[in-house]
């Protein structure tokens, strides 16, 4: 799911987006209810109508944003309170604040507030959050109910936390597969533990989540994560990679990342990937996107985004197809093996 989170995929089209086959989008309660607000997408006719998207859209629920704000927060029983990162004004979210935000964007998929604990975090501070995090996500289930009469709502994602403990991975998972929510995402993970222990949180949590709703690592990842983290029963990703690492010249391939930067694609007359039919690829050399880069044209960030979104869009797409085969274990091999990864990605 490419990432959308102030009402825009950065630096790529709406009908680009189509183009690509992205299937789902993610825009960021926090950012949006901070800039422009609510009145604004509220008298514009919600997200869809305001950034021209009419696909689903995925809302995070503003969690990991405050928790980002660590700085400038304070977390009671009631939500959080902090300062916004634009000009300091006081905000609050709660769950029921959370979950009003969601519904004004307009949100098909909308996550439950919880706290994302730091990392690292000590047992009895996970299991304190985690606490919290539990009764906010009840909260989260009940504000829906509430106004529920009609029996149209978006679908409702609980979200696992627990940090790296097992023993609490654990009792998340059970306690929100008994609230019932229609899919379930394991949160708290890539927030600087080490890649290992991030697997672990996810293996922790997984075989305890209902084979038949929908499982989400929330922020992952790399491409062999992703491929590692399907064989371990995620069937959802975000992340912000592709249109990240774009901007400073990254593209991703099959066997790695390339530094389009790099003085040895001056006179490259290839594509990005030999094989790949993005619109990049199709079109333009190394050495053009490399001069587009160096000379800090626009034009050069936007074909890169592009390249990458379609790359990690049909990685997914393969996964799948590998996984109807039934050739799945073979694929993971083969493109785990022959990845390289980068130390900056």
């Amino acid at each position: 799911m490419p990432v959308g989170t102030q009402g825009t995929v950065k630096a790529v089209s709406p009908r680009e987006l189509h183009e690509l086959n992205a299937q789902v989008i993610l825009g960021n309660t926090y950012h949006l209810f901070v800039r422009p607000g609510l009145e604004v997408i509220r008298r514009l006719g919600g997200l869809h109508r305001f950034m021209g998207w009419d696909g689903p859209i995925l809302t995070d629920s503003g969690g990991f944003q405050v928790f980002s704000l660590s700085k400038l927060r304070r977390i009671t029983e009631e939500g959080v309170h902090f300062q916004n990162h634009l000009d300091g004004a006081a905000c609050f979210i709660g769950p029921e604040t959370s979950m009003e935000i969601q519904q004004v964007l307009g949100s098909d998929i909308v996550m439950a507030f919880d706290e994302c604990p730091p990392h690292p975090c000590t047992h009895e501070a996970a299991a304190k959050s985690l606490e919290l995090t539990l009764r906010w996500e009840r909260r989260s289930l009940d504000w829906w109910a509430a106004r529920n009469d009609a029996g149209e709502r978006p679908l409702l994602f609980g979200i696992v936390q627990g940090s790296s403990h097992e023993d609490l991975r654990v009792r998340s998972a059970q306690e929100l597969v008994a609230m019932g929510w229609d899919g379930y995402a394991v949160g708290g993970v890539s927030v600087g533990e080490p890649e290992p222990e991030m697997m672990k949180a996810v293996e922790y949590a997984v075989p305890h989540l209902p084979e038949d709703r929908p499982r989400y690592a929330m922020g992952l990842g790399t491409p062999p994560q992703m491929v590692e983290l399907v064989a371990r029963g995620i069937d959802m990703f975000d992340c912000v990679l592709p249109t990240r690492v774009a901007r400073n010249g990254t593209a991703f391939t099959a066997a790695g990342t390339l530094n389009l930067k790099n003085a040895c694609f001056t006179l490259d007359e290839g594509p990005i990937e030999a094989g790949c039919d993005c619109y990049a690829c199709a079109n333009f050399s190394r050495a053009y996107l490399r001069h587009l880069v160096k000379a800090e044209e626009i034009l050069g960030l936007r074909l890169i985004s592009l390249h990458n979104l379609h790359f990690y869009i049909g990685l997914m797409a393969k996964v799948r197809e590998v996984i109807e085969q039934g050739c799945f274990d073979e694929f993971r091999r083969e493109f785990v093996g022959g990845y390289k990864p980068h130390k900056d990605v």
